[in-house]
């Protein structure tokens, strides 16, 4: 893939944490280098908004504009930061390709534990926390124009939010690859928790199941050799837990999918 450029998010719900420490281990590793690619790390303005979650999507949107028109690669601790991606790239108006073993499609009306990282894709398609996205100035995406797949871990009123949407649900990679994709430029969000986790450790919601590696590697590669992709963004593996040694290494090998 040409012409792209690594951001670092490393941010976990608008906190920088000392011991997530994920995004500097990619920046280490030299992936930049070998996407031949420029790494920038985003630098948020916490004191000019009132939530922090606002403040780290800001200062994404505002990378990617500035590094526009490279393929944005973001790296990030959580899924959040896909309001801020989407942001970045709203002049190109990008369908939504979301790997996913989870839906991420709460709202705080419906998720049983109150965790902001299960309402993400909600609050893009216009469903809860719009405070959000009232403060990256972004409007909903049209529910149409997203695609999930391998989701396998639903709340009750998340699943049956999520199915009665207009959002296009693969089971399976396969269906996804059958499937032609939308005709306009493409945000792959990729969790790395779509994998599974026995190969995919370190994960802090880990999901049995799920496509191998080599699956995921594949899928990603024909994605990028369709021409559309816009941006992508990696929610990365969690370095407090056993197996992150693994985990980097299984997600290094995802982002060279993009080579």
């Amino acid at each position: 893939m040409n012409d792209c450029v690594c951001i670092g998010v490393p941010y976990y719900l608008g906190e920088a944490l000392p011991e997530r420490r994920e995004v500097e281990a990619l920046r280490l590793s030299g992936i930049a280098d070998e996407l031949q690619a420029e790494w920038i790390d985003i630098e948020p303005d916490f004191a000019a908004a009132v939530d922090p979650v606002v403040a780290v999507n800001r200062a994404l949107a505002a990378a990617i504009q500035a590094q526009a028109p490279k393929i944005p690669v973001v790296f990030a601790n959580d899924c959040t930061s896909c309001l801020g991606l989407v942001k970045g790239l709203e002049s190109q108006a990008p369908a939504i390709l979301w790997y996913d073993s989870h839906g991420d499609f709460n709202t705080p009306e419906t998720t049983p534990s109150g965790f902001l990282g299960g309402m993400p894709l909600a609050a893009l398609v216009g469903r809860g926390n719009q405070h959000l996205m009232r403060g990256v100035d972004l409007e909903p995406v049209a529910e149409a124009d997203v695609i999930v797949t391998d989701v396998r871990n639903l709340d009750p009123e998340e699943g049956f939010m999520l199915r009665e949407s207009d959002v296009t649900i693969y089971e399976h990679l396969d269906d996804l690859h059958s499937a032609a994709l939308p005709d306009k430029p493409l945000y792959v969000h990729f969790d790395t928790d779509v994998v599974d986790c026995a190969e995919m450790p370190a994960m802090s919601y880990p999901e049995p199941g799920g496509p191998s590696l080599m699956e995921c590697i594949a899928s990603l590669k024909q994605i990028v050799e369709g021409g559309k992709l816009a941006g992508i963004l990696f929610s990365l593996w969690n370095e407090t837990l056993d197996g992150s040694a693994e985990a980097k290494s299984a997600t290094l090998q995802l982002i060279r999918a993009l080579k």
